[in-house]
Formats: structure tokens, sequence, C-alpha cells
């Protein structure tokens, strides 16, 4: 999960691994975790194998602290399958 510290560094332009944090992260107990940077989007799904491709299955949220980070765990996934963010 991205700190408080993560974002600071973020807003000023110095954090060079922040990008390491965006993306898709598989969880050890199965799922996964999600972030993209989208700081003018309405809304956000993840979309992908395990929910056929289908907007507003798997809904994203803005980060509380307005860094234009959007977030989601999805427990559905699995290693291997495909997505893509549908903005």
């Amino acid at each position: 999960m991205l700190t408080e510290q993560d974002i600071y560094l973020f807003r000023e332009g110095t954090h060079s691994t922040l990008y390491r944090s965006m993306g898709c992260h598989l969880r050890e107990g199965g799922g996964a975790r999600f972030a993209v940077w989208a700081p003018n989007a309405r809304e956000i799904s993840v979309i992908g194998d395990w929910n056929h491709w289908t907007r507003g299955v798997d809904v994203m949220k803005p980060r509380w602290d307005s860094s234009g980070i959007w977030e989601a765990e999805v427990p559905a996934v699995r290693r291997g399958q495909a997505y893509k963010f549908a903005i």
C-alpha cells in the first residue's frame, strides 16, 4: 500500500520508485491490488479475464488524499489473467 510519505514525494516529483506500486500486485492469499494514476478520471474499473471484461464490476476508488491515484482490491484475480483499466 502507498504511504503518506510516498504520496508527498510523488507530488514533489522526487519519488522515482512510486511506479512500482502502480498496476497489478498479486496478494499471497489470492486476489490482487491495483493502482493507477488518473487525476482527471471520473470513474475507473478494472476489467479482465476474471470478470469477462465488464465495466462496473470491479470499480476503483480515488485515494482520499487527492493524489489522483485510484485503487482497488479484487479477490477474483489469479496469476496469468490479463487486465486493463477502463477509464
